[in-house]
């Protein structure tokens, strides 16, 4: 498993990448609380799921002064053909290179259909307004992750 996982009080990594149509950079959202949700690659099941349902969640999120960035290792094309596909309204960031996955703890191996691999892990970084970590979750499930991190935050 990767050994940058992030912990509470954590500063996190700041980061420029592109997305499916302009430039990210994490730092723009300071004195905002951002959630950055690390997914293996769009359009597959369980991560159509997990995007579905942080776009059924941004109302609630948004009126607690959350932002919402998916992070994978697609390009941008496929974002964008991923956005529009399922309506998504938050931020895509493309990572091909791995290099914001690896800052995070968000690459490394996994077990998939029960063989190690090396990979996209599937992950959640809350950050406070000053870019702190206030949750990290790592091996979360795709299926009623975001419920509970609804639930974690004291949202539900």
């Amino acid at each position: 498993m990767s050994e940058n996982r992030l912990s509470v009080g954590d500063t996190a990594p700041d980061f420029t990448a592109p997305t499916d149509d302009a430039t990210f950079t994490l730092a723009d959202l300071r004195g905002k609380k951002v959630i950055l949700y690390f997914y293996p690659a769009a359009m597959t099941p369980g991560c159509t799921t997990q995007a579905c349902d942080f776009r059924d969640s941004l109302d609630v999120l948004h009126a607690s002064g959350y932002e919402v960035v998916g992070i994978s290792k697609d390009s941008p094309a496929k974002l964008a053909q991923f956005r529009e596909q399922e309506g998504l309204t938050f931020t895509l960031v493309s990572d091909e290179d791995r290099a914001i996955q690896e800052a995070y703890g968000a690459w490394g191996m996994k077990k998939l259909y029960g063989k190690e691999v090396e990979g996209s892990i599937r992950s959640t970084v809350v950050l406070d307004e000053e870019g702190k970590v206030a949750v990290a979750q790592y091996n979360v499930k795709a299926t009623g992750h975001v419920a509970k991190l609804r639930r974690d935050l004291g949202l539900d």
